[in-house]
């Protein structure tokens, strides 16, 4: 599987600029991504912190 661009850490931070109130099309055009791409995102991470990311890659490693 190919390895992407950002790691879970800077998705969040990605996210999150939402969140403090920057457009959609701001953050975008700003990172290089596709709509797609961040509502995606939205709905996989929503919610989730980063050390709550880090703990569960830990625990699938685990697995």
């Amino acid at each position: 599987m190919k390895k992407g661009r950002f790691s879970e850490a800077q998705i969040v931070a990605i996210l999150q600029q939402q969140a403090s109130g920057q457009t959609v099309a701001q953050i975008v055009r700003e990172h290089g991504l596709s709509e797609a791409t961040f509502y995606a995102w939205k709905s996989k991470y929503a919610g989730a912190s980063v050390a709550e990311l880090t703990r569960l890659k830990h625990l699938e490693e685990e697995n």
